[in-house]
């Protein structure tokens, strides 16, 4: 059933259905175009319109960005994990790509602050370095 907004639409139909907050916030930046910045979805332009559309994207995704950052250290751990558990590839091969390529990086929206954006890449380098810890070893 559709909801009465795009950014409504989006939270009950697609959002909500992503366990994790990191695969929220990975997937919201999936939409958004690495040339111009807009954020498309077809769907929803096709329901709300394009402005309507990028508008809700834009929201939610600085809206997850920010919920993520808000998490304990403790919370984003376990959905980090989770969402590495999800994507079902080797964990030791995942580690490595995101250690040597960083491409989290591209995961954080334009409108972040400076603090905001160091605060997500040192978080997530010291969680990467965690996991790569024999799991006993684990804290």
């Amino acid at each position: 059933m559709l909801e009465r907004s795009a950014a409504a639409d989006l939270l009950k139909n697609t959002l909500s259905r992503i366990l994790t907050h990191f695969g929220r916030i990975e997937y919201l930046a999936s939409l958004r175009d690495s040339n111009s910045g807009f954020y498309r979805h077809d769907g929803l332009a096709s329901i709300f319109g394009r402005e309507e559309s990028r508008s809700a994207l834009l929201q939610s995704h600085v809206a997850v960005f920010r919920e993520w950052l808000n998490l304990p250290l403790a919370e984003k751990k376990e959905d980090l994990w989770a969402y590495f558990e999800g994507l079902g590839d080797p964990l030791p091969t995942v580690l490595l790509q995101w250690g040597a390529v960083r491409a989290y990086r591209s995961y954080i929206p334009a409108s972040a602050r400076e603090s905001e954006r160091e605060l997500f890449c040192a978080e997530l380098d010291v969680l990467l370095e965690v996991f790569k810890c024999p799991p006993d070893s684990r804290a």
